[in-house]
């Protein structure tokens, strides 16, 4: 079967479940922004051919929907990702850099985070999800799915106690990524306050200097030990805060992409979290 994902956490939860019994396709290149993808005609041409695609159904990846209306999908089962868990806002909390639009008057319109598998909760949801599209259009491997699924599952709740500990027996229950935030639910799951640089989808990669002075005072304040970036970030905000408290950098993985020494090492969805859980503690 031709099994299309358009980003890693997607690709990494379907291999785990499928093994060899697919020919999984990524579209995202490693290393590649997820928020400025362009298909090529390969990719369209993957997906006119996919038995299964998922998606992740956001405003990032909004170009999925207009080639699903220019093709034929009668034989393709989909999944998209922001249908399979309850939604949270993306929100601009005390301190952020808001996105240009949200700058202006008018009226907004609701956007709802899309980065729903930085919840390990969230994720056993969305593996459930993409077993049950798998055993529907491949029935013949059933029980390989199912099981691979189960053992899955396992590790997943493994991690989400492991997090869970970690926030349980924590001095403080508040981080900062001098950042872009990704980690809605994550932090919605494990009940942390945040601050951050940037709303998880904002396109802008320089804060401005109100944001950088808020997020140095709330570190010393606070007396935060560890300021936070995301992978695939230049990481200088996170540096220059640091440079102005004496707090440590850490990476701070939302899991969006991987780079391509990563990925051809074979990382997984679980390897990063399990990072995330080791810099949070």
């Amino acid at each position: 079967m031709n099994v299309v994902a358009t980003i890693f956490p997607e690709y990494d939860f379907l291999r785990q479940i499928a093994g060899d019994h697919i020919n999984l396709t990524m579209l995202l290149k490693p290393g590649a922004e997820s928020h400025s993808f362009e298909p090529t005609p390969k990719d369209i041409k993957n997906i006119e051919h996919a038995n299964l695609l998922v998606y992740v159904g956001g405003d990032s990846d909004s170009w999925v929907e207009s080639i699903l209306e220019s093709i034929d999908t009668t034989d393709t089962k989909i999944v998209t990702l922001m249908d399979c868990v309850d939604l949270v806002e993306e929100e601009t909390v005390e301190g952020m850099t808001p996105e240009a639009e949200e700058a202006g008057d008018g009226e907004e319109e609701v956007e709802y985070d899309e980065h729903v598998w930085t919840s390990p909760k969230n994720a056993i949801v969305i593996v459930q999800k993409l077993c049950d599209a798998l055993c529907e259009i491949d029935p013949a491997n059933k029980e390989d799915y199912i099981r691979n699924t189960n053992d899955y599952t396992k590790k997943l709740e493994n991690l989400g106690q492991e997090f869970k500990e970690v926030v349980d027996t924590a001095k403080r229950k508040e981080i900062i990524v001098g950042d872009r935030f990704p980690f809605r639910y994550l932090v919605e799951e494990y009940g942390l306050t945040y601050y951050a640089a940037f709303p998880g989808c904002s396109t802008d990669t320089e804060a401005n200097a109100a944001t950088i002075t808020f997020l140095t005072d709330k570190v010393k304040e606070d007396a935060i030990p560890v300021v936070f970036h995301i992978e695939l970030s230049n990481g200088k905000i996170c540096d220059s805060i640091c440079e102005e408290t004496g707090a440590k950098s850490e990476q701070l993985n939302a899991v969006h992409n991987v780079t391509k020494e990563d990925f051809e090492a074979g990382i997984t969805y679980l390897d990063m979290m399990e990072h995330n859980v080791q810099v949070l503690k």
